[in-house]
This record gives C-alpha cells, sequence and structure tokens, in this order.
C-alpha cells in the first residue's frame, strides 16, 4: 500500500505504543532477551524493583511477548542445553514450586496455604513480565481518566456450573457474581439504538459494507439476543453486498421449517450431525451457496478458533445456528458435543465480567498470597488498585512470585518413586538458575511439560502434547471517542473477512471507583478478536498454522490491519483512524485457548474411554500437574478446578 495511504491511516502518528523491538525481531539471537534491551542492566536481573516497573499499562506487542517464549523454543527445538551454561544454584528452597503464574498457578498456591498454613514456603515461577498467565490487564489513559481492557480471559462464565470448589474460591475472593446486574448498564447502547452490525469486506464479498445483523449467531462474543427491529431483515436483504440468491439462501436458512434427514430418528440424526461439519451441512443438505458459507465460516471463532468447516453441525445445532428448525431434535444433548454447545439455563445466570476480565480474579489472588503487593479490601477496590510489583519476590515473604523466569527443567533428586525433593530451573536474565522444593505443580501448558520433565512415561508426554493450544489475537484500541459507532448504530460488527473477525464496544460495567464510559463524546476501549487458522485441514493442524502466523506477523502489519479495518467500517460515521485512535495493544496469545475435543477429529470424544487429558494430568512422583488443559477446557473454573486437584494429590504425598 503507498505511503499516502499510511498516513492517512495514521502508521506515523505517535500514539501511546510500546514495541521495543519494532514488533518484528520475534526470534532474538539469545535464549531470552538480554537485560539492555529491556532497560535494565547490571550484574542482578532484578526489573520488577525498577521505578515505573508497571506491565498492565504497556501498550504494542503483548501477551507472550518477546522475551517470555525464546528458551521454550529452544527447548522444543533441542539445542538449550548446549548453550545455556551451568546452572548456578541459588540455595533456595520451598515446600512448594509451581510452574506458571497463571489463575490456576495463583490458584494452587492459595490451596496449598489452606492446607498447609500461611507459613508454607511457596515459590510460582512466570515466565511472562506480569502475573495472571491469559488473563491479562491492558490499561490505557484517554482524556484524562485510565481505561482498562481485558487481553486474555473474558469473565467468570462456563458452558456447564461451576463447580462447588470454583464457586467457593469465587466467594471467597469476595466477588458477589450475583450483583453484576447491578454493575452493567446496558441502557447506554440500547437507549441509542446501538445493534450488532455485519461488516461485509470488498476482498471476500466484493464491496465494503456494514449491514445490520438481523440474528446474531450464538456463541460469539458479539451476540447480542437483544430485540430486533422489525425492519431488520428487510435492511439485510436490501443492503447486504451478496447475490439476491444467496440472501434468499440465508433467510430460507433462518425461517424455513424442513426436515434435512427424513426417516431417521432424533438419536440417528444427532449421530450423524456429529459426523459431519457445519459448512457440509450447509451446502450438501441445505443446499445454500457458496456466499452462505463465506458469511458463516468465522462465526465459532471465538469459541472453538476454526471456522464451520471444523465444527460438526451437532453442535451448530446446541449454538443456536440457523437451519434445524424442522429437524425434530429433541433437546437432550446428543454424544459427542463440546460442552460450549449445550444450552445450561442455570449456567447464564452466573456470569461476571470485571473492566479487566479475569485480571481482577489473579489481581484477588496475588492480594490474598502478597497482601503488600496490591492494596484494598474488596473486589471492587482491586479494579482500580495499583499493584506494587516490588513487592511480588521478597525474602521475606512466605509466598514470592517471580516474574520473567521461564521454567526450563522439573526433575527428582533421585528416583521418582522415593524421592524427597525435586530441583526446578529456570532462566532469568541470560542465566539459569535452580531451586529447589518438596513437591512440584505445574501449572503451565501442557504441550511444555514434556521438554521440561524428561523423566515422565512417554505414554504421558503423548497425551500431554495432544493438548494443542488455540492461538488467538485479543487487541484492545483506545478511542478519542465513540461517535462514529453512535451515529452509524453499531455496538459490535462480525467481520467473516477481515483481519479481525469480531469487534465490540466495551461492555458498560462500573465497578467501585471505576466508570465506564457512558457517552458518545467521552474515550471509549473497543476489543477486536482474531483466531488465525486455515480452513480445509484438521482442527490442530489449523491451530499449529495460525501459531505460525503470529509468530511471524510484525507488529506494524497488524496495527494497519487495525486501522484499515476500522476507518473501512466506521468511516461513514466519521471515524478518522489517524486522529480518533490514542493507543493499541495487541495480546498475541500462539497458545491461547485450551483445546477441547470436537466429534469431527476426535473420535474417542464419540467413542468413550479414557481421554487423552486425564492421561496427561496423572501425577507422577512428587509433581501433579494442573491447568485448564487438564481438563481439555478453556474456562477459568477448569483452571480452578484443577489447581484443587493438584494440590489434593501433592497433599496425599505430604501425608
Amino acid at each position: 500500500m503507498s505511503d499516502s495511504r499510511d498516513r492517512e491511516l495514521g502508521m506515523d502518528r505517535k500514539i501511546t505504543r510500546r514495541d521495543f523491538l519494532n514488533g518484528a525481531a520475534l526470534t532474538v539471537g539469545a535464549f531470552a532477551l538480554s537485560p539492555h534491551l529491556l532497560g535494565f542492566e547490571g550484574a542482578e536481573f532484578d526489573p520488577e524493583k525498577a521505578p515505573g516497573y508497571y506491565p498492565p499499562g504497556l501498550t504494542g506487542l503483548r501477551g507472550s511477548h518477546p522475551g517470555s517464549f525464546e528458551a521454550a523454543h529452544k527447548l522444543r527445538d533441542g539445542d538449550f542445553w548446549q548453550r545455556a551454561g551451568r546452572p548456578l544454584a541459588t540455595g533456595e528452597s520451598y515446600d512448594l514450586v509451581i510452574v506458571g503464574g497463571g489463575i490456576s498457578g495463583l490458584a494452587a498456591a492459595h490451596y496449598f496455604r489452606k492446607r498447609n498454613g500461611p507459613a508454607a514456603r511457596i515459590l510460582i515461577i512466570e515466565n511472562h513480565d506480569d502475573f495472571g498467565g491469559h488473563a491479562k490487564r491492558n490499561e490505557f489513559r484517554a482524556g484524562g481518566r485510565t481505561l482498562l481492557g481485558y487481553g486474555g480471559t473474558f469473565s467468570i462464565e462456563s458452558p456447564a456450573p461451576y463447580s462447588a470448589v470454583a464457586q467457593e474460591l469465587v466467594r471467597e475472593l469476595g466477588i458477589d457474581v450475583a450483583s453484576y446486574p447491578r454493575l452493567v448498564d446496558n441502557s447506554i447502547y440500547h437507549s441509542q439504538g446501538l445493534t450488532p452490525h455485519i461488516f461485509f469486506d470488498k476482498e471476500t464479498f466484493g464491496a465494503d459494507r456494514l449491514v445490520v445483523d438481523p440474528s446474531p449467531l450464538q456463541g460469539s462474543e458479539v451476540a447480542d439476543l437483544s430485540v430486533r427491529a422489525s425492519d431488520a431483515w428487510t435492511k439485510f436483504m436490501t443492503e447486504a453486498p451478496l447475490p439476491e440468491a444467496a440472501k434468499r439462501d440465508v433467510q430460507r436458512l433462518h425461517q424455513e421449517v424442513k426436515d434435512y434427514l427424513p426417516g431417521l430418528s432424533s438419536a440417528e440424526k444427532k449421530a450423524r450431525l456429529a459426523r459431519m461439519s457445519y459448512a457440509h451441512f450447509l451446502t450438501d443438505l441445505v443446499k445454500v451457496r457458496r456466499e452462505v458459507v463465506r458469511l458463516y465460516q468465522a462465526g465459532p471463532h471465538p469459541l472453538f478458533g476454526v471456522g464451520i468447516d471444523a465444527v460438526s453441525a451437532q453442535d451448530a445445532w446446541g449454538l443456536g445456528y440457523p437451519g434445524f428448525r424442522g429437524m425434530g431434535l429433541d433437546p437432550a444433548p446428543g454424544k459427542g458435543m463440546n460442552r460450549d454447545a449445550i444450552p445450561n439455563a442455570e449456567v447464564d445466570k452466573y456470569f461476571f465480567h470485571f473492566p479487566d476480565g479475569n485480571a481482577s480474579i489473579a489481581r484477588l489472588l496475588v492480594r490474598g498470597l502478597i497482601p503488600a503487593a496490591i492494596p484494598g479490601q474488596s473486589a471492587a477496590d482491586v479494579v482500580t488498585a495499583r499493584a506494587d510489583y516490588a513487592r511480588l519476590d521478597e525474602p521475606a515473604s512466605p509466598v514470592r512470585i517471580r516474574l520473567n523466569s521461564i521454567a526450563v527443567r522439573v526433575k527428582h533428586l533421585g528416583a521418582p518413586a522415593v524421592a524427597k525433593q525435586v530441583e526446578v530451573a529456570y532462566m532469568r536474565g541470560g542465566k539459569v538458575h535452580t531451586v529447589r522444593a518438596d513437591s512440584c505443580i505445574l501449572a503451565c501448558w501442557h504441550v511444555m511439560i514434556p521438554f521440561l520433565c524428561a523423566e515422565l512415561p512417554d505414554s504421558q508426554k503423548r497425551a500431554l502434547s495432544l493438548a494443542e493450544k488455540v492461538p488467538l489475537l485479543y487487541t484492545n484500541v483506545a478511542l478519542r471517542d465513540w461517535t462514529s459507532f453512535a451515529r452509524l448504530k453499531v455496538n459490535s460488527a462480525y467481520a467473516p473477512g477481515s483481519y479481525h473477525r469480531n469487534v465490540a464496544l466495551d461492555l458498560p460495567v462500573s465497578i467501585g471507583d471505576y466508570h465506564c464510559s457512558r457517552a458518545p463524546e467521552e474515550p471509549m476501549v473497543v476489543h477486536m478478536s482474531r483466531t488465525p487458522c486455515l480452513p480445509g485441514l484438521p482442527a490442530r493442524s489449523q491451530h499449529r498454522a495460525g501459531r505460525a502466523e503470529l509468530f511471524t506477523t510484525s507488529f506494524r502489519t497488524m496495527e494497519r490491519s487495525i486501522r484499515d479495518q476500522l476507518a473501512r467500517m466506521l468511516g461513514a460515521g466519521g471515524f478518522d483512524a489517524a486522529r480518533d485512535i490514542t493507543a493499541i495493544t495487541v495480546n498475541r496469545w500462539p497458545h491461547g485457548y485450551s483445546y477441547e475435543y470436537n466429534s469431527l477429529w476426535d473420535k474417542f470424544w464419540l467413542e468413550g474411554g479414557e481421554t487423552p487429558c486425564e492421561a496427561a494430568r496423572k501425577p507422577f512422583g512428587r509433581l501433579a500437574i494442573a491447568n485448564a488443559d487438564a481438563g481439555a477446557y478453556a474456562y477459568t473454573d477448569g483452571a480452578i478446578d484443577h489447581a484443587y486437584r493438584a494440590v489434593e494429590e501433592i497433599g496425599k504425598l505430604r501425608g
């Protein structure tokens, strides 16, 4: 594209942007970023103690940021220890070392202290520069106020009821889930007539056009089940840049009552639907045109990280996708359905969204473990509390969180069956250090564990390696105002052909001293998401392809895509990308959601028997395994439940 277009989009503007490697140097020559690249030099690598160290306020490329993953890639490639040098013993010894400072790791520390008392010595090792894992907090300054965005885990929600264990932890943290309706003010958008739209891009559909969505898909993070305007279908049929026959197909798909598998029982139909993709259901049974498949292709991305080519028709039925009105399917879930696709009225009520997503849960857990690190007393004041990162790793504290430190080896000191201690090696500041502990909980990604623990049985390593993470891009854009959304009557947009598939105004939530934007003239955070994949391949292969894309795409390319998409989508409402964008934070998660089983690709999900995650999470010696991967369940309650289980397993070892 021309330089003039770049200037028009504001690529030359000095917005709030942290991109110290220019978004391109994603593979660094050293195992981790050198201290001088981060601005910290000297004998001791201790950036958390530096004045102004505050990761939530960093913008640019976040998520799995440069410096957080290079050593892991060297381990994967088999050449880490050839260049690492001799580990340096710290002399530190703990009751428990936890690898991974996400919600599962933090919850494990919480449960271990409850079981063993406040004097229990715990070290949490985290490879990122912030705690919370995927529960990432993004802060912005705009219009003289602080704005928050979620850079990962969105909310307290789940397709199944929270377990008694997870609900109890939520209560212990002081979160009153039932109070949420009093904290969110949906009237802010509804009173102005803002509704979900579809953005058709010219590359995919022949024209750039923003059209009211007559029937938003359930299962999408931009879904809004508010009452639709009576003329929504009329507008769609008039304005959508689709061939007339394709538009009639869309309307027929939603309104026709027809059994596409006549002569079969409900159970037989579900068995057939579980083994065919929703895309094949549309083309082979409903007989829609290819433009309709393109329209719905990216619908399941926010849930599954793949499109309708890799999601079963049975799951699409459970999610409320169109085409099943005349199928005569009984409401009971079919065998092999993904839990996301099984409706449950109870779980709809158990929902709570903090302005920074579940980063507030991580902050509440840290406050309980290290009170000096986060001031305050309640789940309301934690939203605006400023964490003191210098207090996370103090020698006198029984619980220590060591950021910017990536585990590279976990081994028993002696035969696993009789060993009394484990040794954990980690890289920090370009050097490998070791600590010892009575036990270790691996609350990190399952695909990493086989490279950390050579002692594990080969069968367990194979099971761990099947937890293929789903790559994600969660982008937050701070805007000077949201008048363009208001003029166009848009609160969210599904963009099936664009770089970011979903765009949405921030949820209007006010908690404690934090207040949402109420008027279009006020600053706003817009959330955009992308789940890169390669349609036509099995799901795991699509995730691997998407991961490669994220690692090889520069921040500049991402930023330009963001600016171009918003300009094309909102230009008719007066949006000026160069003028209106004040900051961009791209949370890149090449290893994002936990992989959830899919009846198209995981035959055991239909046939029964032990699942890979059950084989993968078995304790070994003095090691236990947590994380949402342990349940193949990409939700916070899964991370909490498996933290509890891992601590119970460690407890049996300790008697």
